[in-house]
C-alpha cells in the first residue's frame, strides 16, 4: 500500500508504479489517500502526522503480509505544532541532500515505537519527495510536453530544468513550485489529469535516471518485493 497525499500521486501509483512492481514480486499494489484527502476543500498541505500515522498503522494491522510506503511532498508537510511530521522541523536547517532522508528516518523511528523496530524496518519504506510530483516530469521535457499535448513548450520546460541540479531540486518558493511553473506555461493545466498522462509519456526509466532519491525509493521497493 502506498499512502499518498493527493489524487495525482494516487493515479501515478495505480497507472505507473503498480505495473512495474508486479514485475518484482508484488501481487497487489494500490494507493490510499491519507485521511479524507479526496474531500478536502482547501489546499495547503497534508494532514497532521498523528492522523497519517494512524492510517499507516491501521493498514499494517489489518494486513499482516503487506508493506507500506509513503509518497508525500516535503515542503507540504506540517513542521510545527500538533500536526508536525517527525523530522520536518529539524530538516529545515539541513543541506538539501539531507532533508528528505532525515524526515524518512524520523518517520521510521516514530513508527518503530508503535510497531516495534523489526516490524517497522521490514514493513515500512517511507518516501518523501522534496517538491511536487511535477518535478519528476522534468526528467524528460520533450516527453512531458508531448504528454500534455503542448510540444511547443518543450524548450521552455527544458529551460526550467536546466536551471537546477536535477528535477528533484526544482523549486525556490511557493510561487515557483513545479506545478506553478507548468501552469504559467499552460493555462488550464489540470494536475490530476495532465500530470499522470505526462508521467506515462515520461516513464519510470527517465525519472529514475534523473532523480536519485526517487530511484532509491523504487529500488528499495523492488528489493522488498523480491525478498
Amino acid at each position: 500500500m502506498v499512502h499518498v497525499e493527493g489524487q495525482t500521486e494516487e493515479s501515478f501509483v495505480n497507472e505507473l508504479l503498480a505495473p512495474h512492481l508486479y514485475e518484482h514480486g508484488y501481487s497487489r499494489v494500490s494507493a490510499r489517500l491519507f485521511g479524507n484527502a479526496r474531500n478536502r476543500d482547501r489546499r495547503g498541505g497534508i494532514r497532521g502526522w498523528d492522523s497519517a500515522r494512524d492510517d499507516i498503522t491501521r493498514h499494517l494491522a489489518a494486513d499482516s503480509g503487506c508493506i507500506a510506503t509513503t509518497m508525500v511532498d516535503y515542503y507540504a508537510l506540517p513542521q510545527s505544532g500538533s500536526r508536525e511530521w517527525p523530522g520536518r522541523n529539524a530538516a529545515s536547517t539541513l543541506p538539501f541532500e539531507m532533508k528528505a532522508t532525515t524526515v524518512e528516518a524520523a518517520l521510521l523511528a516514530d513508527l518503530a515505537i508503535r510497531l516495534g523496530a523489526q516490524q517497522a524496518t521490514q514493513r515500512l519504506i517511507p518516501y518523501v519527495m522534496m517538491h511536487e510530483f511535477e518535478g519528476l516530469l522534468f526528467s524528460d521535457c520533450d516527453a512531458f510536453a508531448k504528454g500534455i499535448g503542448q510540444q511547443r513548450i518543450s524548450a521552455s520546460l527544458q529551460s526550467v530544468r536546466d536551471a537546477f541540479h536535477s528535477p528533484e531540486h526544482i523549486n525556490d518558493s511557493p510561487r515557483t513550485a513545479p506545478s506553478k511553473r507548468v501552469a504559467a506555461l499552460v493555462p488550464g493545466y489540470r494536475k490530476p489529469l495532465h500530470g499522470v498522462i505526462a508521467a506515462l509519456e515520461v516513464g519510470l526509466g527517465s525519472m529514475r535516471s534523473q532523480c536519485v532519491h526517487f530511484n532509491d525509493w523504487i529500488t528499495r521497493l523492488e528489493h522488498a518485493g523480491s525478498a
